[in-house]
């Protein structure tokens, strides 16, 4: 039997708490609204110290954990945790002392999570999903997507398959981006490079943007917020607004909101990193620089 969805709660507007954002006296910079996902905690692959980086540098009003935060398929496998990804829960939880509202969405990765859905870690509120409205009165369903993968929900076994073959696709991109750094040359991702690359995957890609697309028109809303498949992409697809935070394991990347409304991608730990800002229609993204005035270009370090 067809079950219509819960509705979705709306989370206060907390525009005009803060001035315009910028950079402050201290080189931190200050944004309405941040969405993260993938992080996969508890995993060699983790970009553990850049992501740090990013939450010390980065203040917000409120901060989105769209799922697989912490990284159960593996930690379950064998037990990886080192000081660096206690380091960023406890810069979570500290954030939250300070006043910045955390709210966390699990995903596939972390679903022990959705056990706890409606209750609170340390000020971390836990939700199912959650819709986000921006300054300019926009409304954005924020889930991490894994219910749209047809693998995650149809074939676990090749879901968990993949999963492996993923880990194995980042053990060897670290032993390249080791002799990469010694030659001084920047991080490369040969995950995300095979996935562009690999026609099946593009296709994989198009597909599950459409059909969390697709699901957002019926609720309602005017865009979405999602993770899952670490492909950072603002666009509209016919008419909605599609935006996907990207991951910290390859591309490091984050959503943001300025206190405008206006939505960009971060791609962090670049000193030629660029912001993609939608426009209306099917137009391409305006590039703006990000951080534009930061003093030290962030160094992400190859975990060894």
């Amino acid at each position: 039997m067809h079950r219509d969805p819960p509705p979705l709660p709306n989370f206060p507007d907390l525009s005009g708490r803060h001035p315009a954002p910028g950079p402050r006296g201290d080189g931190r910079w200050l944004v309405r609204t941040v969405w993260i996902s993938d992080l996969h905690l508890g995993t060699p692959g983790c970009q553990a110290e850049a992501l740090l980086d990013f939450l010390k540098r980065v203040d917000c009003e409120t901060l989105y954990l769209v799922g697989d935060v912490i990284d159960g398929w593996q930690l379950r496998r064998s037990w990886y945790w080192p000081q660096a990804h206690n380091d960023v829960v406890q810069k979570l939880l500290r954030k939250v002392r300070k006043g910045t509202r955390v709210v966390f969405v699990p995903g596939n990765h972390d679903e022990f999570a959705r056990r706890y859905v409606q209750h609170e870690f340390g000020g971390i509120e836990v939700v199912d999903e959650a819709v986000h409205r921006t300054a300019d009165g926009r409304r954005l369903w924020v889930t991490h997507g894994d219910l749209f993968d047809g693998v995650v929900q149809c074939a676990r076994w090749l879901a968990y398959l993949g999963d492996n073959l993923y880990e194995l696709t980042l053990r060897l991109n670290r032993h390249f981006n080791r002799l990469r750094a010694r030659l001084g040359l920047p991080y490369w991702s040969l995950s995300k490079y095979l996935k562009l690359k690999v026609k099946r995957a593009v296709s994989y890609v198009s597909d599950f943007e459409r059909a969390v697309a697709h699901e957002a028109r019926k609720r309602g809303v005017d865009g979405v917020v999602c993770g899952h498949i670490h492909h950072a992409e603002i666009r509209n697809i016919d008419g909605l607004l599609y935006c996907n935070d990207g991951d910290w394991v390859e591309s490091m990347t984050a959503l943001v909101e300025h206190f405008d409304g206006q939505l960009a991608i971060v791609e962090w730990g670049r000193p030629d990193t660029t912001l993609s800002v939608p426009l209306s229609g099917d137009e391409a993204p305006a590039p703006l620089r990000w951080p534009p005035t930061l003093p030290n270009p962030v160094q992400v370090r190859v975990q060894p």
